[in-house]
């Protein structure tokens, strides 16, 4: 890991944005404080506070921990819940730290690894031999120090992930207030910092990197799965409590434009529910994971937070009623309007792993101009990425060899295993197939259609017991 730097308080003044910014820089070094812990520990109180994430104390020794916050701020069907466990450190009698580790708990198992279960009971257990024992806090240090990917640390104990990403948010909130008692050698004025907070799961790695506002990020999917609808809605949700705004496409009808954007126009009650599921799309004889449940999750999750007042907008643009060249070409003029009207904003657009790809040709047709390769002519920022991932299920629809018909269900997905946290990364230059580089969501599982669950809100689930 990179060595400690000291960061002053001034510096800090540049760094801090609006009042409520939730950052998305994050550097991959701890944050040092330039006061004794004592004096820095009541700021941290405040900080959580403010933020309304309730907490319970350990005063002795300068360690709290937060009771469980729910993923996208009271959405009923997240299925994900976080907590964070703060502790205090000292650096040296005048500079001090703190370590934060963000714990995650799935309603539907889904970060249940096998050999990674995890305790979700108030005491820290590791497994060592038949006998488990309570760790203190001064045990885990080693596991912490450990690190893993861009800003990330793991416990191998399997308890949570340290979070830089929330250590320098919580930098970025109270330093100021600290900062107004040291001695000022300058006019530059104080920046306003409040602890608003939206929970948006744990930093996506790289994804800072390539988001760009006037970008067009292009996401070549394997429909069907529940992660790829979790990965697009936490990526937005962390764009914009950054301050950036984002324009999602789908690769949805445009017959359903108006009806989408009714519904996240809506309070999302059970009438806004049944007028957004009576489309005949939903209902498909062959659904082909694209009017999957976690879908029709995901546009829940954006519409909780547009109605937090966050600046998030979403377009459909398939025209299914073409096929071949012409349908690239109507799904390049649908999504080309859209960026050319807004160029301030950031256009994530997800669809199959054909239509992103920025080269010509296809195995079958070299002559093919796939949609990216024709907005790649017309958009400066175009960045096409794969999907990559851990093998699992997907819902798919495949040719069946006996019926000459398609055979939609529950199917095997190969992958590779690169871990359990998301990210972005891209290779040098494109490859073959025009591809800048990939996305990775980690292990698949198969989501069904949401229809199966009726015309209602289709993921509304209590919260599990012990939360």
């Amino acid at each position: 890991m990179r060595s400690m730097v000291k960061v002053g308080w001034l510096a800090l003044l540049l760094a801090v944005g609006c009042a409520g910014r939730q950052d998305l820089e994050t550097p991959d070094y701890e944050a040092i404080y330039d006061v004794p812990l004592e004096e820095m520990w009541p700021s941290v109180r405040e900080y959580f506070t403010d933020a309304n994430l309730p907490y319970r104390e350990d005063r002795g020794s300068l360690v709290l921990e937060t009771e469980w916050k729910q993923e996208f701020g009271g959405s009923k069907i997240a299925g994900y819940w976080h907590r964070y466990m703060v502790i205090g450190k000292r650096e040296t009698p005048s500079r001090s730290k703190l370590w934060i580790t963000r714990i995650t708990k799935s309603v539907n198992k889904t970060l249940s690894q096998p050999g990674k279960e995890i305790d979700w009971g108030i005491s820290r257990m590791v497994n060592r031999g038949d006998d488990p024992e309570v760790l203190s806090v001064e045990d885990t240090e080693d596991r912490l120090a450990f690190p893993v990917g861009e800003n990330a640390f793991y416990m191998e104990s399997g308890q949570g992930t340290r979070d830089l990403t929330m250590e320098w948010r919580v930098f970025r909130g109270i330093m100021p207030k600290l900062a107004k008692t040291q001695p000022v050698k300058t006019e530059q004025p104080v920046a306003k910092a409040a602890a608003t907070f939206t929970e948006c799961g744990q930093s996506i790695l790289g994804l800072k990197k390539l988001a760009k506002a006037g970008g067009v990020m292009l996401l070549g999917e394997l429909h069907g799965t529940q992660e790829v609808p979790r990965f697009i809605a936490q990526s937005v949700c962390q764009l914009v409590t950054s301050g950036m705004p984002v324009t999602v496409g789908l690769e949805l009808p445009v017959e359903n434009e108006d009806r989408i954007t009714t519904f996240l126009q809506s309070q999302g009650g059970d009438v806004d529910w049944l007028k957004l599921m009576e489309a005949p799309f939903w209902r498909s004889p062959y659904p082909d994971g694209r009017g999957s449940e976690a879908v029709a999750n995901m546009l829940e999750q954006l519409r909780h937070l547009r109605a937090q007042g966050l600046d998030v907008a979403v377009f459909v643009y398939d025209h299914p009623k073409l096929s071949g060249q012409q349908r690239e070409d109507a799904l390049t003029k649908t999504v080309l309007a859209q960026v050319k009207a807004k160029p301030e904003r950031f256009h994530l657009v997800t669809s199959g792993n054909i239509h992103p790809r920025t080269a010509k040709g296809l195995p079958w047709d070299k002559q093919y101009q796939p949609m990216g390769y024709l907005l790649k002519d017309q958009v400066e920022d175009v960045t096409a990425l794969d999907m990559a991932y851990d093998s699992g299920t997907a819902w798919i629809c495949a040719a069946n060899k006996q019926t000459s018909k398609l055979d939609c269900g529950v199917k095997e997905a190969k992958g590779k295993d690169n871990g359990d946290r998301f990210f972005m990364h891209t290779w040098s230059s494109a490859n073959n197939d025009g591809y800048h580089g990939v996305f990775y969501v980690g292990h698949v599982t198969a989501s069904e259609p949401a229809v199966l669950k009726g015309l209602g809100n289709p993921g509304a689930v209590s919260p599990p017991s012990g939360l």
